[in-house]
Order: structure tokens, then C-alpha cells, then sequence
């Protein structure tokens, strides 16, 4: 592993044909990211969303880790064949009992500070779409409890890198948190991350210590706000789109697939399921 001119961490990405079959066959859980990872091009395809029923009957833990809003994550958790969710970046995770009929909602700061987050966030935005032309407010703001969402490709005409770079400089600027996405800038007040709130719901709903049992789940993503988890998972993976934010990746997978988006997805389940 090395550091290129601009200071991100290049490393060579392994083909998934390198996972071995053993350590493929440990595996206990598959963690997730959703956009461009299990979907293709916005959309969510028969293939990718039979491969997460797939892992779900043969019994692996199938969690999403994403930046989507805490309205939409109430429908995947209740309607998806999925354990539990993580959603807006680690802000909070959702999990449904469907015995008991209840939707569990663990949010990693109290609806006070999360009041006066969305006021400040108000703010900033008013802000961010003044100072960067071309940004809009994405279209699933409405249903977010905890983040800001400045859309830069997916309902707008994609901007370009140095527009991305100026979004996140203003989040920083004003104190918050900002992860860059494959269609969103993810803007947040609080000390949480995808990684921080995935250990907590691990340990919280299945009793996962997740140091100790890291090399039996997988994650995989396709952007630069996966780059935590993508650290933290030895046997981390990439969709085949992974490739266009390489040069960005604080931190890469140990793997990427050969298939881009929602058809990686279905390959790594493929590869996942072959060896149980």
C-alpha cells in the first residue's frame, strides 16, 4: 500500500477470485452498501435483490449499510429480507420484529440534539446551494431525521470534482461531518460513522463483537464514504465501479468484483454462497 501525489491510499484491489474458498466458507454476515452497490443505475434489479434472499435463507446475517434516509430504511427493514439496517451514514439502525410486529429504532443521539442539528443543517444548506451552483437538495431530504443530503448527480446534472470538494469543504468549514457517496454529499452533526453505528448494532442485536469476529463478515460498497468500513473488514469487496473513485479512497477493499453495481453484488453473493 502506498499514497499517491494527492495523499489518498492507492492499493492494488485483489480480483474476488483471490478470496479463498475457506475463508469464504467462514463467512456469518454480509454488510452492504445500496446505491450503485445493490442497485444499478438508480434501479433495483431481480438479480441483486435475489441474491440478498439467497444469503438470507441460507442463514448469513444481511444487513444494508447506507446513506438513504431514515424513511426509506423503515421500509428495508420491514419489507426486505434483510436482519437490520443501518442508515444516513450511521446515524441510526432500524431492525423489525416481525413476530412481535415492531419496528426497533436506535438513533446514536437524542431527539434534542437531533432538533437542534437540522436547524444548523437548514442553515448550511441555504449556504452550500448559494456557493455551488448546480447542487440541489436531494430528493429523499423529506424523509432524513439526522443528515443533510446535497445532491450532485443523481436528480442534478453531475458536477464536477472541484464543485464535490467545495460541498465538503463547507460541511467541514461549519463543524459537521461530510462523506462523499456515488450521487450524494452526506453532511452531519455527530461523532457517529457507518463503522461506529455497525459495531454498536452487531453487538446490540446479535451479540457480534466485532473486533474480535471481523474476518466472518464481509462488507462491500462502491464509494468513498464506505472507506471506513472497507478498513475496518479484512475481507472487504468493491463492485467493479468502485474503480472510479479509486484515486479518492482513504481506504480500499481487499477485493473488487468483476461486474459492476447490483451484477457485483450477485457475483460476490455467487462466491459466498458456492462455498458453504
Amino acid at each position: 500500500m502506498n499514497l499517491d501525489p494527492q495523499g489518498t491510499t492507492a492499493q492494488t484491489l485483489q480480483p474476488l477470485s483471490r478470496f479463498a474458498p475457506e475463508a469464504r466458507a467462514r463467512v456469518r454476515g454480509i454488510l452492504f452498501d445500496i446505491d450503485d452497490t445493490l442497485t444499478t443505475e438508480g434501479r433495483l434489479t431481480a438479480a441483486a435483490y435475489a441474491a440478498t434472499e439467497r444469503l438470507h435463507e441460507a442463514g448469513l446475517l444481511v444487513v444494508p449499510i447506507t446513506g438513504r434516509p431514515a424513511g426509506w430504511c423503515d421500509h428495508f427493514a420491514r419489507m426486505w429480507p434483510v436482519d437490520a439496517v443501518v442508515g444516513e451514514n450511521g446515524a441510526f439502525y432500524f431492525r423489525y420484529d416481525p413476530a412481535r410486529r415492531k419496528l426497533t429504532k436506535r438513533f446514536m443521539a437524542p431527539q434534542a440534539e437531533r432538533t437542534e442539528n437540522r436547524r444548523r443543517l437548514e442553515a448550511l444548506k441555504r449556504e452550500i446551494l448559494t456557493a455551488v451552483p448546480g447542487t440541489g437538495v436531494a430528493s429523499d431530504q423529506l424523509y432524513r431525521e439526522a443528515d443533510l443530503a446535497i445532491d450532485y448527480r443523481e436528480d442534478v446534472d453531475p458536477l464536477p470534482a472541484e464543485a464535490v470538494a467545495r460541498i465538503v469543504e463547507l460541511f467541514e468549514a461549519a463543524g459537521a461531518t461530510a462523506k462523499v457517496s456515488s450521487i450524494h454529499v452526506n453532511g452531519w452533526f455527530g461523532d457517529y460513522d457507518k463503522l461506529t453505528t455497525t459495531r454498536v448494532m452487531l453487538a446490540e442485536c446479535f451479540g457480534v463483537d466485532l473486533d474480535a469476529d471481523k474476518e466472518m463478515y464481509v462488507f462491500v460498497g462502491d464509494s468513498p464514504n464506505d472507506a471506513p468500513m472497507f478498513a475496518a473488514f479484512p475481507n472487504a469487496v468493491g463492485v467493479a465501479n468502485l474503480r472510479d473513485f479509486e484515486a479518492q479512497l482513504p481506504a480500499a477493499p481487499a477485493y473488487i468484483t468483476q461486474a459492476p453495481a447490483g451484477a457485483g453484488f450477485a457475483e460476490l453473493a455467487e462466491a459466498l454462497l458456492a462455498a458453504r
